[in-house]
C-alpha cells in the first residue's frame, strides 16, 4: 500500500498520510509525493483549497522516519540523509509559500518534522487530542523543518523554552504559542471537509471552530520569561537551578538529558533568525542537519533514545555545560556549494 493518497474531492485537493502503524512518520518518497501533489493541485483550476490529513487517531505525523535515518548514518550513507532533509525542507518551504490556501488537520502527535508539514500552512487546525512538540534536542538535533521561524516568533521566552525542553503542546497551548490557528473537534472534520469540498471557501472553518480552553503556557508566562527570555545556555541553566517553581524543575530535568551542543545551537539559531522568513530559517537549520551525522550528537541520541532505548547517551559535552562559541559556529557555518537552495518547493509567494 502506498504511504500517501491524493485525490481531488470537489474543490478540495486532498493529501492523506496513510502510515498509521508508524505514527505517519514520513520517508523520502513521502516527501516527494507531497511535493508532486502540491504541484499538480496548483495547476488544477478545480482545486481551490488543499488539505493535508492523516490516517489513524494516534498521530498526524511523528516527523521523519528516524530509524531510516539512523540506518543510513550507521552505514556511512550520509548523502541519503542529506538529500532527504534537502527535499523535506523544500517541501516545507513550498507549503509556507503556496499560492492557494492549505489546511492541515492535526490529531494526536505532531512532532519534529510533522510540525514542518502541518504548521507552516495558511490554516492550521488541531483536534482536542492534538499534542505538538519539537523534542529534537533530546536526540542531539535542533528543532528544524522551519521550526526556528515559529519558535522565534512565539511570545516572550516561549520559543526558547519549547526548543530546549521539547514541551508538548495541547490544542490551547499550540494556538497560544503560534503553532495552530483553530481547534475543531475531530468528530466535526468530515462535515468540515464536505463543506469545503462543496464551496472551496476557507472562511467556513470559523463555523466549525470551538474555543480551546485555557492555555497552561499562558498561565506560566512569568516563570518562562524569567528563566528563558534572554541569556546563554549556562545563564538559563543557572536561573532554572535557582528557581523552585515546578515548571523550572521540570525544564531543568529535560535539559539535563539533552545534548548540550544541540541546545546551544538551537538557542543560537533563534537569536540569529528572529524575524526572518521561512527560507532563512530552513537554510540555517540545514547547515546543522547536513553536518549532523559526523559533527553532532545525532547518531548517539538516536541510538540511546530510539534504537537501543537505554536512555544513556554519551554526549560530546558534559551535561549542563555550554559548548564553546567556536563549537557552535563550526556546526552552523555556511556550507558553500552545499547550501540549501529552493529551486524545488519554493513557489515564490
Amino acid at each position: 500500500m502506498a504511504d500517501i493518497a491524493t485525490h481531488v474531492d470537489g474543490r478540495l485537493g486532498r493529501i492523506n498520510l496513510i502510515r498509521p502503524e508508524a505514527m505517519n512518520a514520513f520517508t523520502h518518497d513521502m516527501c516527494l509525493s507531497v511535493t508532486r501533489a502540491l504541484e499538480r493541485f496548483l495547476s488544477d483550476p478545480d482545486v481551490a483549497v488543499v488539505v493535508i490529513e492523516a490516517a489513524g487517531e494516534q498521530a498526524f505525523s511523528a516527523g521523519a522516519d528516524m530509524r531510516m535515518l539512523y540506518r543510513a548514518g550507521r552505514a556511512g550513507s550520509f548523502h541519503a540523509g542529506q538529500q532527504f532533509w534537502r527535499d523535506e525542507y523544500r517541501m516545507d518551504a513550498m507549503l509556507a509559500t503556496y499560492p492557494k490556501p492549505v489546511i492541515s488537520l492535526m490529531q494526536g502527535f505532531t512532532m519534529g518534522g510533522g510540525v514542518g508539514l502541518g504548521c507552516h500552512v495558511s490554516h492550521r487546525i488541531v483536534s482536542e487530542s492534538a499534542c505538538l512538540g519539537m523534542p529534537d534536542c533530546c536526540i542531539g538535533r535542533v528543532p528544524d523543518a522551519g521550526a526556528t521561524r515559529i519558535l522565534s516568533e512565539a511570545p516572550g521566552g516561549l520559543g526558547r523554552y519549547l526548543a530546549l525542553t521539547g514541551y508538548r503542546l495541547g490544542p490551547a497551548d499550540a494556538i497560544y504559542a503560534g503553532f495552530a490557528d483553530h481547534q475543531v473537534p475531530r468528530a466535526q472534520w468530515p462535515d468540515l471537509l464536505a463543506a469545503l469540498a462543496a464551496s472551496g471557501e476557507v472562511g467556513q472553518i470559523a463555523e466549525f471552530a470551538t474555543a480551546p480552553g485555557p492555555s497552561r503556557l499562558a498561565s506560566a508566562r512569568n516563570v518562562v520569561d524569567q528563566c528563558f527570555a534572554e541569556g546563554s545556555l549556562s545563564e538559563i541553566i543557572a536561573r532554572l537551578q535557582q528557581t523552585d517553581d515546578a515548571l523550572a524543575v521540570s525544564a531543568l530535568a529535560r535539559i539535563t538529558k539533552s545534548s548540550p551542543l544541540a541546545l546551544a545551537c538551537a538557542l543560537e539559531l533563534q537569536a540569529r533568525y528572529t524575524g526572518s522568513g521561512i527560507h532563512e530559517a530552513l537554510a540555517a537549520e540545514y547547515r546543522f542537519t547536513f553536518r549532523s551525522y559526523e559533527n553532532t550528537d545525532f547518531l548517539e541520541g538516536l541510538r540511546a533514545i530510539i534504537i537501543e532505548k537505554d536512555l544513556a547517551a554519551k554526549w560530546r559535552h558534559p551535561s549542563l555545560s555550554e559548548p564553546s562559541a567556536e563549537d557552535v559556529a563550526a556546526v552552523l557555518a555556511p556550507l558553500g556549494d552545499a547550501e540549501l537552495q529552493f529551486e524545488r518547493g519554493d513557489l515564490g509567494k
